[in-house]
């Protein structure tokens, strides 16, 4: 199947890639190995609480080292 580059940088996904991601709107979009990756996004509700996030890292097994580990990561100069 092809999908279309348009000039605004826009691409047309044919009807039968998109047809089981019923409900999704957003995809976060990659690169890896030359390949363009597009993994469907469920928005969460802009009125999450704390409890809800600190419960779905639990459910996660994301630990509070984990966090700092990622903190420290992305504040460091690697790329």
């Amino acid at each position: 199947m092809l999908a279309k580059l348009t000039t605004k940088n826009q691409i047309t996904l044919p009807r039968k890639v998109i047809q089981g991601f019923s409900g999704i709107e957003y995809f976060d979009a990659d690169v890896r190995d030359g390949c363009i990756v597009l993994v469907p996004v469920r928005m969460q509700p802009v009125g999450a609480t704390l409890t809800e996030i600190r419960e779905k890292m639990k459910k996660l097994g994301v630990t509070p080292a984990d966090v700092t580990e990622a903190v420290q990561w992305a504040r460091s100069e690697e790329p």
